[in-house]
């Protein structure tokens, strides 16, 4: 009986179940965009729409894995992808997203830093859309759904925040071109999608909100993201300046103005949180 105890509490314990879903969730990742990848080869459809297909499946495949992993291991019903509310979630985060990210443009615009050279077809979208949708979801259900879901049942709220914050922003910075400013706006991005998922209960509002931004940024004015190569767009634009400012070859999320819009959204998201009693306290204090 003792050996049985010992059994079930190392599988329920939070690293366990971090680690186990974390290394399957990887693996549909990774599978799935091969079969995806394999398959649309043998297509004769246009690579931009292959690229979008791809994208789909994998973020489905993502979605899917999440649930049946969890409805199996915890055995309960899983709200973070619940269809209800999924219209308001997705609406709500993409505004804020497009706002976000829109206002850190719009200051490089008014101090001379951003200037449209010509506006491409719309079907330029389709690329970065497609990496932007499935990154999104990869991310959001990788830090938000599993590591601070799970240590958040432990640990409470801001613990767990700040520590899936700071583990998303410290990633980041292997990206080309990171820098401190840059690390300390992903960390605060971080904090702003935790703080999503802690007040709406549901990985869609964090997810429609860190697609909007990064979709915002690259595929509708025409900046680089994170550091990588610049896709396809529908502003094609010229960024020059200050990096502080600009984000230089991070990226416009690299700059100064997206730190404090990021936070300035964060804190109303926390002030909504405790006004709704959203916040968990860590078990110790329970």
């Amino acid at each position: 009986m003792e050996t049985f105890t010992l059994k079930q509490k190392t599988f329920n314990s939070p690293i366990t179940k971090i680690i186990l879903a974390l290394l399957t969730f990887m693996a549909v990742v990774i599978i799935g965009q091969q079969i995806a990848s394999k398959l649309l080869s043998l297509t004769a459809l246009d690579k931009d729409y292959r690229n979008l297909l791809k994208g789909l499946f994998v973020s489905a495949s993502c979605i899917l894995s999440y649930i049946f992993f969890f409805k199996k291991y915890d055995k309960r019903i899983i709200t973070e992808f619940a269809v209800k509310g999924l219209a308001k979630n997705l609406f709500i985060g993409i505004s804020i997203g497009f706002i976000l990210q829109s206002l850190t443009i719009l200051v490089m615009y008014l101090n001379g830093n951003y200037s449209i050279v010509k506006i491409n077809p719309v079907t330029f979208i389709l690329i970065p859309f497609a990496i932007m949708f499935t990154v999104a979801i990869i991310e959001e259900v990788l830090v938000r759904g599993i590591i601070f879901r799970i240590m958040e049942e432990k640990l409470g709220s801001y613990i767990s925040l700040a520590i899936s914050s700071v583990l998303f922003g410290a990633l980041h910075l292997a990206n080309p071109h990171g820098t401190l400013i840059s690390g300390i706006c992903i960390t605060t991005a971080g904090f702003l999608f935790g703080a999503a998922f802690m007040y709406s209960r549901s990985l869609w509002l964090p997810i429609a909100i860190h697609f909007a931004w990064n979709f915002t940024q690259s595929g509708i004015y025409g900046a680089i993201t994170s550091g990588n190569e610049k896709t396809n767009n529908l502003v094609e634009a010229q960024i020059q300046g200050p990096e502080f400012i600009t984000g230089g070859a991070f990226g416009p999320e690299g700059s100064i103005q997206a730190i404090v819009f990021c936070a300035l959204a964060t804190i109303l998201l926390l002030v909504l949180c405790h006004k709704n009693n959203r916040i968990i306290k860590p078990s110790w204090k329970k």
